[in-house]
């Protein structure tokens, strides 16, 4: 059972009230003809013929003031807020019931018709209301009071970060500029949609629920299903299902959900985000880096307005063509060490604890875990302005295709924006030899309890043995785009429910 508050209690109080009256607290229907925007439009818009408009708005009452015969509220709806005018003339003592009995959070449904204050704000001029909802527990933000002229001021906010996450649904309630934020979210996704649509892609769905891992170096998300009586694995990646789809001579291939990777958060990772894959037959990693430029850009352009982006004390250009660094060059040059010296893992060690004592990882570390040390801990934070870091190692890339002499480096790249990686992608390795090959590597090279050890996928390889046309691969974050595009610090902030500790 809920503990109750000394305000909810009075609130309680009021609904045995109303009940008792035998008015309905939570009716199971409005009758709503007008939003607060189409209200206000249809009014201006015939306001200069004299003509009358009546409507029937519902909303939440957000402020309140009884002034002796005349009462005063706003209340807000998806598109905004409206005021709404209460006159005992029209009323009678029902503008006494709502000063008393109606609270700051109700939803309520008004009738009556259009008309404009001395003020100049375009209200309503009720001649009907009922009650849609009673609210017993007050909004964190419940102090928005109006002022004489009409202006409402908010005296509190819901700022905190973690009641704001944890409550996402009072956030929303309270801070409109947070439902603006998840409005562009599913811009940005429709974009992205559009886009790929517009290149000739097809939106395809792939199993959440996999019998094996793979796609990425991650640690996945087990449970078990009791009818199959098997462990079964939440995906990490759509790579390994999409690229049979490939084989099946779809050549053109893309899905937008969710992955689960059952490792740590920060402000840029959530143990379930929301990624674009694609994949795209007879498509090499600069096809792919085109594409990506002129994608993003695209999405920017329709969600900003503009392909310059406002992040921080940063404007962030995303305008093709964006900046080229070879990885390796890029390290050479934020940390005085070129890779392609070091072959081994020991080599490497030695080079990092030489060079940087105070800057260095765990001495068991693999070749490939070592380059994405000297990644993130130098380069990564110079990389500000849309940059395409290309040609890995393969050591960190289990699934890319060599370049051609030289058996090390593989067709990679990463686009890192603001600091942070935004997408991965690859010319994608086709040969089942080659890729047998590279599987069996991972998992002689890694621990069997490693998040980056790699399970050799024999349906996978059964499939490109059918043949697999030579493609290019790419996967992106949508959240960490959404960040971007929204100049938000924390993936916190882009996810309607994003993952927290339980709540003691």
């Amino acid at each position: 059972m809920a503990e109750y508050s000394a305000l909810e209690k009075i609130r309680l109080q009021k609904v045995e009230e109303l009940r008792a009256e035998g008015v309905e607290v939570y009716p199971p229907r409005a009758n709503r003809t007008h939003t607060s925007l189409q209200a206000i439009a249809e009014f201006e818009a015939a306001e200069s013929e004299g003509r009358e408009v009546k409507v029937t708005m519902a909303g939440r009452i957000r402020a309140a003031r009884a002034m002796g015969k005349i009462s005063f509220a706003h209340i807000e709806d998806g598109d905004g807020k409206v005021q709404l005018f209460f006159r005992v003339n029209d009323l009678g003592e029902r503008v006494e019931f709502f000063n008393r009995m109606i609270d700051l959070g109700d939803f309520i449904q008004a009738s009556g018709f259009m008309f404009r204050t001395k003020t100049g704000e375009v209200t309503l001029h009720v001649q009907d209301f009922k009650l849609l909802a009673k609210s017993i527990t007050p909004l964190p933000a419940d102090k928005d009071v109006s002022q004489a002229d009409g202006t409402v001021i908010r005296y509190a906010a819901l700022e905190d970060p973690e009641l704001r996450a944890r409550q996402r649904y009072a956030d929303l309630a309270v801070n409109p500029e947070v439902r603006e934020v998840f409005r562009k979210r599913a811009r940005i996704v429709k974009s992205l949609r559009d886009f790929l649509d517009d290149h000739g892609f097809l939106e395809v769905e792939t199993p959440i629920l996999q019998p094996l891992y793979g796609g990425a170096a991650a640690r996945p998300f087990t449970t078990h299903h009791n009818e199959l009586n098997q462990d079964m694995y939440l995906r990490i990646s759509f790579e390994l299902y999409l690229k049979r789809l490939l084989v099946g001579n779809l050549e053109r291939v893309y899905e937008i959900g969710r992955d689960f990777r059952n490792e740590g958060v920060s402000y840029k990772h959530n143990p379930e985000f929301t990624q674009l894959e694609f994949y795209w037959a007879y498509a090499d990693y600069l096809q792919v880096m085109e594409l990506t430029e002129q994608m993003v850009s695209h999405v920017a352009q329709q969600v900003a307005g503009s392909t310059r982006v406002r992040y921080g004390d940063q404007e962030l250009d995303f305008k093709p063509p964006w900046k080229r660094l070879e990885l390796r060059q890029g390290i050479l040059e934020t940390s005085g060490i070129d890779i392609v010296l070091h072959k081994t893992s020991e080599s490497l060690f030695e080079a990092l604890r030489s060079r940087h004592p105070d800057r260095t990882p765990d001495a068991d570390s693999t070749r490939g875990k070592l380059i994405d040390f000297l990644l993130s801990e130098f380069l990564e934070a110079t990389l500000i302005q849309p940059t395409f870091l290309f040609n890995y190692p393969r050591d960190i890339s289990p699934l890319a295709k060599s370049m051609p002499g030289d058996s090390q480096t593989v067709e990679r790249f990463e686009a890192y924006v603001a600091g942070f990686e935004l997408c991965n992608a690859f010319t994608e390795l086709n040969d089942p030899f080659d890729q047998e090959q590279r599987f069996l590597e991972m998992g002689r090279d890694y621990a069997a309890d490693s998040a980056e050890k790699h399970p050799l996928d024999e349906d996978y390889l059964r499939a490109m043995r059918y043949g697999m046309p030579p493609n290019g691969g790419f996967g992106m974050g949508v959240d960490r785009l959404t960040m971007l595009l929204t100049n938000k610090h924390s993936i916190r902030d882009v996810l309607l429910f994003p993952a927290l500790r339980k709540e003691e």
